[in-house]
């Protein structure tokens, strides 16, 4: 089976370069919940150097709480704000080949139809695919979408994430995260994995989860 593998960068956690060497997708932040230009230029030429595939990052402007809280923003200004974080990863020098949002914008696009709106008209300008949960706002609202699956995030029943709030929305342990992997492609036929960039362990999850998929016959490699 193809799997795809891949990481939030570009956000200050300080190990991309590391990252890097191990995922076949990378989401890169565009400067608006986090980092800059030149972060921006140099996350972007790590990628072209190993080879992995660019899809743009973008998140609220909101750098004091990480992109992490939601703002009430019409779906013209969620697509202008897209629209403008993907134009920027581009004069950054990257050839970008999907979307995936960021944080709160990221989950406000799976349950609300606006904000889903405004996120696929902003990627439908660039004739990019999305990123996003199985069964989502967003997927309804995307010509393509790319179904992902998150390694170090725990799931509520109707197949939202476990808000960052409660004290178990992360998986710590690595051998849970890999037995979540196995049954998100099983069950909710996930084809990409997410691990999250600023996780303090996520060089030692995404190795593991890398050779753990490699152990099982499945192909390493980007959708997008």
């Amino acid at each position: 089976m193809l799997i795809d593998l891949n990481a939030d960068l570009g956000e200050g956690a300080g190990h991309d370069a590391e990252l890097m060497r191990w995922i076949t997708s990378a989401n890169i932040c565009c400067g608006a919940h986090a980092g800059g230009p030149e972060e921006m230029r140099a996350t972007v030429e790590l990628a072209q150097r190993q080879g992995v595939v660019i899809g743009a990052h973008p998140g609220y402007a909101d750098r004091a709480n990480f992109g992490r809280v939601a703002l009430e923003l019409e779906p013209h200004a969620v697509k202008s704000l897209c629209f403008r974080q993907i134009a920027a990863l581009v004069m950054a020098g990257a050839e970008v080949q999907y979307l995936k949002p960021h944080g709160a914008l990221y989950h406000a696009a799976m349950r609300d139809e606006g904000t889903a709106w405004g996120v696929a008209q902003a990627a439908e300008a660039f004739s990019l695919p999305c990123v996003g949960l199985p069964g989502s706002q967003l997927e309804k609202a995307c010509d393509i979408s790319i179904a992902e699956g998150f390694a170090d995030r725990r799931y509520r029943p109707d197949g939202s994430l476990v808000p960052r709030d409660r004290p178990d929305a992360m998986i710590e342990d690595v051998g849970e995260a890999m037995e979540q992997v196995e049954w998100l492609m099983r069950e909710r036929g996930i084809r990409s994995i997410c691990v999250h960039g600023d996780n303090p362990a996520a060089l030692e999850f995404v190795r593991v989860i890398r050779d753990g998929l490699l152990a099982k016959g499945h192909e390493l490699r980007a959708f997008a």
